[in-house]
């Protein structure tokens, strides 16, 4: 008896074990939040989530680690999947030889910023999917994107890297040695900041015409393809031109924007634009459709329309915001008028087909519009046999402009048709998380849009996801205001990156300008202290992207090229400098100087990929700044705000006071007020000011250049 129980309990035992080695070692995603990570929780290969759990195993077995980092709304991390990890001979194969990690960028910036910028001191050039091979201690030694799962497209395949780079690091680790002590002394240095000599704005004007060398003259965008909008280099050319007055720069801005608006890359039924297009002319999109990219767009197209009055960059600005606020919200079934996020993205598949939602082909509209349908054929290029893979892109690349308003009004007619058909399609899938430094974006977009066009729901959306942050995504267990990074489910996730309080505490100071809500202000300095707080290099200056607590990451990066994003250390100079000219505190000027002096020395080619930076050092060097003075809710005061809005002036700093209300000793309208006790406003740039204007056309003038009577304070 006493045997048989042994038995049992020894096979029982045994089973135990078994069951908990199987548990240990399966796929681990099925309990994260990020849509990215949950499309690979069914994978047959036992990804881990980032963290000390991975790596600890990592050591126990003594494996390396193969790190895989993409997005949910990225093309190529689908092929890999589908082709790689679903195949289960692969699967088996990383399981064996590996531990492997699964990274969402777009939660982990951080993380992605260390192994891409690993991967280009390889020699190779960066995206997404990133596949990187890192020691048990996250040190890289090599690393690639996309693989085939066979040997294709000169590249090796999937199977045959997996084995040559474990052999490596099983016989012969002196090579995975000198790669680890090699990678990880360019990170190092990498992140520390050396001092340079600072800007001046002749710089800017010589980096400002070694851009526009490289603008597309024919079809806009910079020359080549894949074309990427690039909002922030063609917002420094936009400031090139109302700095100088050259056209040629306005003319690159405006043939970009014409192209990008009528193009394929615009949904030209359900309003945004998709990341970028994979040809020179605008027409063929990878379909995604990203939140930060029709954010800064919104931006651009606004600076523009203040100067060109274009109809089809207002169209453009309202459709897309009218898409924003219909498809991006999270959460997407509470009401409009209470705190709701933006999401991230929609993705380029739907039914595992690239771009099947959005494309059509000349049967389907001739069945849709019947007599109607040669006449949307003709405006957006349907032809029998299609414009891309036999199906349809719709465009309108061989107009410029817009038609006449019964035109244009016969074809909003008919893509409500077409887009009523296109909803009953299958979605492409939706990357609902919510991240603070892409509200940040939309926000401030919004808010200056909103304040442009007089639509007071745009800016009310703007302050509704400004609530829905600090509501949702603030850290309360910490004595400062912390942020975190992302939010979804009802969970808040990952420690901010700088970016994070640099883009909200920008669109705290656009809400300020805009409302004249105090709350706003103190809202962006108390952030920038948390920044001060946490990123601050306190030995060379800038900004870290990780904060000082952030400790699963073998160095703390520092960026300052700006990328499909702006980087945390450009807009931050943006924000020290209103800050500055808004409180008259001389310590945020010190602060902006020093990034400056940091990140820019003799070199100008490195700083055209800097042009948030650029933008930023404008404004601390040639603010206009405009005060008026009134009581709040003043017809008259309100008028004059509107001109201040509309008025294409790149620099401006607003502040509406009530009478009586004292500016810093410094500010060049000090002690100045109203006149006749009517609102009154003050232009001023440097120490001088204009003389008092209460009417809105010597406003506009005076903002415009147009009126040259100053004094000084």
């Amino acid at each position: 008896m006493w045997l048989c129980d042994r038995r049992f309990v020894l096979r029982y035992k045994l089973s135990a074990f078994i069951v908990e080695t199987m548990t240990q070692n399966h796929n681990q995603l099925d309990g994260e939040t990020s849509p990215y990570l949950l499309q690979h929780k069914d994978n047959p290969v036992h990804w881990m989530p980032w963290g000390p759990e991975a790596f600890a195993r990592a050591k126990e077995e003594n494996k390396p680690i193969l790190l895989s980092v993409g997005y949910a709304a990225c093309h190529w991390c689908h092929v890999m999947a589908h082709e790689s990890f679903e195949n289960d001979d692969i699967a088996n194969l990383m399981n064996e030889l590996y531990i492997n990690i699964k990274v969402d960028r777009e939660e982990r910036p951080d993380v992605d910023n260390i192994y891409q910028t690993a991967l280009a001191m390889l020699g190779e050039h960066g995206g997404w999917p990133l596949t990187m091979f890192l020691t048990p201690d996250a040190e890289p030694f090599w690393g690639g994107t996309y693989f085939p799962p066979t040997a294709r497209y000169g590249r090796p395949g999937f199977s045959e890297i997996l084995r040559a780079i474990a052999n490596t690091y099983n016989t012969e680790h002196d090579k995975i040695l000198k790669n680890v002590t090699a990678l990880r002394d360019g990170l190092k240095n990498i992140s520390e900041a050396r001092g340079g000599t600072g800007l001046s704005m002749a710089k800017l004007d010589d980096v400002a015409d070694i851009a526009l060398s490289m603008v597309d003259s024919v079809h806009g965008g910079t020359t080549g393809a894949p074309k990427f909008p690039q909002p922030a280099f063609f917002q420094f050319l936009w400031r090139a031109y109302k700095r100088t007055g050259e056209l040629f720069y306005r003319e690159a801005v405006t043939l970009t924007l014409d192209k990008i608006c009528q193009g394929g890359i615009y949904d030209h039924l359900g309003g945004g634009f998709a990341r970028y297009s994979t040809d020179p002319i605008w027409l063929a999109p990878h379909f995604e459709k990203m939140l930060y990219d029709n954010a800064q767009l919104i931006e651009l197209l606004t600076a523009a329309w203040q100067e060109t009055q274009s109809p089809l960059y207002e169209a453009r600005i309202r459709e897309t915001i009218d898409w924003a606020l219909r498809e991006m919200r999270a959460p997407a079934d509470g009401p409009l008028d209470k705190p709701y996020g933006f999401t991230s993205a929609y993705d380029a598949d739907s039914e595992g087909e690239e771009g099947k939602f959005y494309v059509w082909s000349e049967a389907e509209i001739d069945a849709l519009l019947g007599d109607d349908a040669e006449t949307f054929k003709e405006a957006y290029d349907v032809t029998p046999y299609g414009n891309w893979e036999n199906k349809t892109i719709l465009n309108r690349s061989k107009n410029p402009g817009l038609g006449d308003t019964g035109f244009e009004a016969s074809l909003a007619a008919m893509r409500g048709k077409l887009l009523a058909v296109r909803n009953r399609r299958v979605w492409p899938s939706w990357d609902d998380k919510v991240l603070a430094d892409w509200n940040g974006l939309v926000i401030a977009a919004l808010a200056q849009a909103g304040a442009c066009f007089g639509e007071k729901n745009w800016i009310d959306a703007a302050k509704n996801a400004f609530t829905f942050v600090c509501e949702n995504m603030r850290d309360g267990a910490n004595e400062h205001d912390r942020l975190f990074h992302a939010w979804r489910d009802g969970k808040a996730k990952h420690p901010a990156i700088i970016d994070d309080y640099a883009n909200m505490a920008r669109a705290a100071l656009v809400l300020f300008e805009v409302s004249g809500e105090a709350a706003y202000l103190q809202q962006a300095r108390q952030w920038v202290a948390s920044a001060d707080a946490h990123h601050w290099d306190e030995k060379d200056g800038g900004y870290f992207l990780p904060a000082d607590d952030t400790g699963d990451l073998i160095v703390r990066a520092k960026t300052i090229h700006d990328n499909a994003t702006p980087t945390g250390n450009g807009t931050m100079v943006e924000v020290l400098a209103r800050l500055y000219y808004l409180t008259g505190e001389t310590h945020f000027r010190d602060r902006a100087d020093k990034i400056v002096q940091v990140f820019c020395g003799e070199d100008l080619q490195p700083m055209i990929a800097m042009p948030v930076l650029l933008a930023g050092y404008e404004l601390l060097e040639k603010a206009v700044q405009t005060v008026i003075v009134s009581d709040r809710n003043d017809d008259v005061a309100e008028a004059l705000l509107n001109t201040v809005f509309s008025a294409p002036v790149p620099n401006r700093i607003l502040m509406q006071i009530d009478p009586g209300t004292p500016l810093a000793d410094h500010h060049p309208a000090a002690g100045k007020g109203q006149i006749d006790g009517k609102p009154t406003a003050y232009v001023c740039i440097g120490p001088a000011c204009s003389l008092p204007i209460t009417e809105t056309a010597d406003l506009q003038a005076a903002l415009t250049g147009n009126g040259a009577t100053t004094e000084r304070s």
